[in-house]
């Protein structure tokens, strides 16, 4: 029988490890929050929660609501994703692997008992104590590395460089209030140019690019949250495609999964 995977969180990162692993042949669920801010959502699943069905690179992912709906998403051969932020399908599910791709820089819950394999994305976690495997998530020489022991490198606060640009490629909120976007995801800003309001107070970009991710209308932000994503490189397929970052830690999920399959395997051979 296939894997089955719970996979918390349905960002961009999440969807990128949901993609290969089915790709692979495993049977992958999501939970998510019911107001998802993904700001890649174009490349997220998390976008099924609004939309009932949003497909990335061939692969569909459909919004559910119980166990049932979930096998036949699998039957179909879709990702299901359930508004679930606790995670409560897991007890009924009882999946091999579970993976927390939530992104919140600290652990919100997971613990290394709620599966045989437990997987975690980025700081906050430690492997060997609260999950069997830590991914390194930071860009630059470790990224997509499985961590057995000990923790991922810690959150520097500092955007990822995009074509040389970091802090000037992000849109941040001007103050609390309901977002509004004026741009979608692919179309190209001029550095100055309005792309968004929260509560009639213009965001404007502060490069020129394509217009990478953007927060779903109609949400609550917060002053200083960040709300969309310019990319300076121009190249708008990129914006609806799964990036190499994504790519990059996913492989270390499906790595981290076969070796500890593997290891476990091993070491009951040996206990017995």
């Amino acid at each position: 029988m296939p894997l089955k995977v719970l996979i918390k969180g349905a960002g961009d990162l999440a969807t990128g490890v949901a993609y290969r692993l089915h790709r692979a042949g495993m049977l992958v669920v999501m939970t998510e929050i019911s107001r998802p801010t993904a700001i890649r959502r174009a490349v997220a699943f998390a976008q099924a929660v609004y939309t009932g069905l949003h497909t990335v690179e061939g692969i569909t992912a459909r919004r559910v609501e119980s166990l049932e709906e979930v096998l036949k998403a699998w039957e179909r051969s879709e990702i299901p994703v359930i508004v679930d932020p606790e995670a409560r399908i897991r007890e009924s599910l009882k999946p091999e692997v579970v993976v927390d791709a939530i992104m919140a820089k600290r652990n919100t819950g997971t613990s290394i008992n709620d599966a045989p394999i437990v997987i975690a994305l980025g700081p906050g976690f430690t492997a060997g104590v609260d999950c069997h495997a830590v991914i390194e998530t930071n860009r630059g020489h470790y990224l997509g590395r499985v961590i057995l022991e000990g923790q991922a490198q810690p959150n520097t606060g500092i955007p990822g460089e995009v074509g040389g640009e970091s802090e000037r490629r992000i849109l941040r909120s001007p103050a609390d209030g309901i977002f509004f976007p004026l741009k979608e995801i692919g179309d190209f800003v001029q550095e100055g140019e309005t792309v968004a309001e929260v509560n009639g107070i213009p965001i404007k970009a502060r490069l020129s690019g394509v217009l990478r991710g953007i927060l779903y209308p109609g949400l609550e932000v917060r002053q200083g949250m960040k709300v969309g994503d310019v990319d300076p490189r121009g190249i708008r397929e990129h914006c609806f495609t799964i990036s190499d970052k994504s790519l990059a830690v996913a492989g270390g999920v499906l790595e981290a999964i076969l070796y500890l399959k593997r290891f476990k395997k091993e070491v009951s051979y040996v206990q017995n």
